[in-house]
């Protein structure tokens, strides 16, 4: 019998393709061309020759990468003689120019002050108006000078344009992705068996949609993993929550004179066991001394 197909419900490079598109909703682009970048550095004055030249290999090795995929698209499956091979797409960084090269800068120089937003700022991000994601600049190329083609959390133009943060959204696949998520993390055993297993759901769809621009690229790929620890934090928080508020009603009920719920008889009657053991273990020591 033949083993069915694997199918891929959620992979990095589909979830940092939507974050970025995401991302770009709430920036001003000057053209298109300029809305994805090759390589990320801390600092206008990181872009040299050495960046440059890593920016062009990175650049080289995504198109061979999305030319190899559009012709596997289009490729018999069952034609494995002639099957497209990744060194037949291969480009050389040599010929991309310079003016193609896009580089993400990450900067709070173009976010507004704000004095007081945090009693004793730890970082320039405390001081400066809140933002949903890390800001950043996009710089590009022309002829020999390096211009700013691209800001974040921008409406408008460069000249005359202003800072706004609700501007954009979310692509409806991000969204689509974070419900996907949670479903199937809701499914897994260690959480499947609780009554309140749809406002862990909740939850933690409502965190994710705080904080899933807040990925940042320049330090990680594997936003997966990101979003997956948000999902457990937001369930564990629920249940402690959940078990604290047991607690409570169970106290009331035992001072009531009513029994407590059975998880609480059942604790109870585990504890009294473990008693008994210590006692008959500390017994039979002093008996045989």
């Amino acid at each position: 019998m033949a083993q069915p197909k694997k199918v891929n419900y959620l992979n990095n490079k589909d979830i940092l393709k939507e974050i970025h598109k995401s991302k770009m909703s709430y920036c001003f682009i000057e053209d298109e061309k300029y809305e994805g970048f090759d390589i990320i550095v801390e600092d206008v004055k990181k872009i040299n020759r050495n960046t440059l030249k890593q920016a062009k290999e990175n650049k080289a090795s995504r198109l061979q990468s999305e030319a190899y995929q559009a012709a596997m698209l289009t490729h018999d499956r069952k034609d494995y003689k002639n099957k497209p091979k990744q060194k037949e797409f291969a480009v050389d960084p040599k010929s991309i120019d310079n003016d193609d090269i896009v580089f993400r800068v990450m900067t709070y120089e173009h976010i507004p002050d704000e004095e007081g937003r945090k009693k004793n700022p730890k970082n320039i991000a405390e001081t400066k108006a809140k933002v949903n994601f890390p800001p950043f600049k996009h710089y590009a190329y022309k002829g020999d000078d390096l211009v700013e083609v691209a800001r974040s959390h921008w409406q408008g133009s460069l000249s005359n344009g202003d800072f706004c943060v609700d501007h954009g959204t979310i692509t409806n696949k991000l969204g689509t992705m974070f419900l996907k998520l949670v479903e199937r993390y809701s499914h897994r055993a260690n959480w499947r068996g609780y009554t309140y297993v749809d406002e862990m759901r909740g939850q933690a769809l409502v965190q994710l949609a705080q904080i899933g621009l807040q990925f940042n690229e320049a330090k990680s790929d594997n936003p997966f993993a990101y979003y997956t620890a948000a999902v457990n934090n937001s369930f564990t928080r629920v249940l402690n929550i959940e078990k604290r508020n047991q607690t409570i009603r169970d106290d009331i009920l035992i001072e009531q004179g009513h029994l407590p719920s059975y998880g609480r008889q059942i604790a109870h009657e585990e504890s009294l066991r473990a008693m008994r053991e210590a006692a008959e273990s500390s017994e039979s020591e002093s008996l045989a001394d």
